[in-house]
């Protein structure tokens, strides 16, 4: 199965936590903070939503930064994704 999102919707696929800090402590599972940084993994196709025009700016593949409570939890198989409005992505990131 796979996931195509409509309208200005993205599909992204949460990196990895993790799970030392930075001083090399361990965390447990409930401590760990889910990231907000994630893989782009399909894209819709944009064109005219709620009357205004818009265009695509991130496409598959893609690494991002996305508002903490953005986005609607999917869970296909053994996988989960996270879909959102392009407008909840804040940030591309490039290496």
């Amino acid at each position: 199965m796979k996931l195509v999102p409509l309208g200005d919707k993205v599909v992204l696929k949460q990196l990895v936590a993790e799970e030392t800090t930075k001083s090399g402590i361990v965390l447990p599972g409930q401590a760990k903070e889910k990231p907000q940084q994630a893989e782009v993994i399909a894209v819709g196709p944009g064109g005219v939503v709620d009357g205004k025009e818009v265009t695509m700016h991130v496409k598959a593949g893609d690494k991002v930064i996305y508002s903490k409570y953005a986005g609607t939890e999917v869970k296909l198989g053994d996988e989960e994704f996270i879909v959102v409005k392009q407008n909840d992505i804040v940030a591309v990131v490039e290496d």
